[in-house]
């Protein structure tokens, strides 16, 4: 049965709409759609971070001036899927049944996007669910991303999803009333930041005489015997490539951080850093050579900005990319990963083939289009 939108909007009642997120990367995509709402004046807005990764967060709201409304603060610091989810349902249910939002907006596939999503359900709450119907076909990996987006799915009322991939996954499973495609708020965000971000003074660059490889490494399923082969992967790079040098800002697991430091800690041409607020990184994707990484996130940013990436996964649900030919899958395995990081420094025709690949993430319009289908789904003048 699925929960229709019922409302009885007087002149003197703006309907509230709820935010819900927990990661850097929700933040950043829900940010330009925030602000969207905010400046409108239609609706009463209300911001929530469930904490999950609490001082990223933090840095992303301050970049985009973004206050939030309330603060669940569940993280610690051995936090399990189990506890995370309990934990915001409990604390979430307390505050829907409080504010009595009209819909509940979440983004991607984190625990807390399905958290939030449950949560809502379980309240009869419209749940709107922003980049719907990414899909890699492994319920395994990403773990426990592609799960959680799976199951967003079949309790959320509107669908926006990024792409026409997207979109399509969703009517392939008969999800095709409110299921809208919308480009992907990453664009928005990064049109934004680009009026912001003027320079950074990284000294331990040399943007001038090095190709940089910027670099991310963090997801569950990449942990272990694949984080070996990624590392030793990236070494032997840098050991063949002396113009070439690795920036990698390392996520607060240590069972990522350890592995790294072990392989790369002593060597002069990897700069392992701690994680980077949103302006620098944005101001680092613009500057780098090309990206090697397993996050979503930067999957779409870097082709937006014209750069290379390779992916470190096996599978990937940002097929278009790979399609368009400015992302490349090249798993974990240490040989592949040299042997095509080593084509895009010695070979530049294929690396421009790369970098001018077509972007198939958005126009930067994004949040204009999921306020207008929200404003219609509940009736208010756009």
């Amino acid at each position: 049965m699925r929960i229709t939108f019922i409302l009885d909007i007087q002149n003197n009642h703006l309907p509230l709409i709820t935010f819900v997120f927990g990661t850097r990367p929700e933040a950043v995509k829900l940010a330009p759609v925030i602000i969207k709402f905010k400046k409108s004046k239609k609706f009463k807005v209300r911001v929530i971070s469930t904490g999950q990764h609490k001082d990223l967060v933090e840095d992303v709201l301050n970049f985009f001036g973004i206050c939030l409304d309330k603060d669940l603060e569940i993280m610690k610091s051995t936090q399990s899927l189990s506890y995370l989810t309990e934990s915001i349902i409990n604390k979430l249910e307390k505050e829907f049944l409080e504010t009595k939002p009209e819909i509940v907006l979440v983004q991607g596939d984190t625990t807390s996007a399905f958290a939030a999503a449950l949560c809502s359900f379980y309240l009869k709450i419209p749940v709107a669910h922003i980049e719907a119907g990414l899909r890699t076909g492994n319920l395994l990996e990403p773990f426990p991303e592609e799960a959680n987006r799976r199951l967003i799915t079949q309790i959320a009322n509107l669908h926006f999803a990024p792409t026409q991939n997207a979109l399509d996954n969703l009517n392939k499973i008969g999800i095709t009333k409110n299921a809208y495609k919308t480009g992907n708020t990453v664009i928005d965000a990064l049109n934004i930041a680009s009026t912001k971000i003027l320079d950074f003074d990284f000294n331990e660059l040399n943007f001038k005489n090095k190709k940089i490889i910027l670099t991310t490494i963090h997801r569950r399923e990449n942990w272990g015997n694949k984080l070996l082969g990624i590392a030793k992967g990236i070494k032997k790079v840098l050991d063949n490539y002396p113009d070439s040098q690795v920036i990698l800002p390392m996520h607060p697991n240590k069972k990522v951080r350890e592995p790294l430091k072990r392989i790369l800690g002593n060597n002069p041409q990897a700069l392992l850093i701690e994680p980077l607020d949103y302006g620098k990184l944005v101001y680092l994707i613009k500057n780098c050579y090309f990206v090697i990484t397993d996050s979503g996130g930067l999957q779409e940013e870097a082709p937006s900005l014209g750069k290379p990436v390779l992916v470190i996964r096996d599978v990937t649900e940002r097929g278009e990319a790979i399609e368009a030919g400015s992302s490349k899958l090249v798993g974990t395995k240490e040989k592949n990963i040299y042997k095509e990081a080593s084509l895009l420094l010695s070979n530049e025709q294929k690396y421009h083939v790369m970098a001018k690949a077509k972007n198939t993430f958005g126009d930067g319009t994004s949040s204009d289009r999921i306020f207008a289908y929200i404003c219609n789904r509940l009736k208010v003048k756009n």
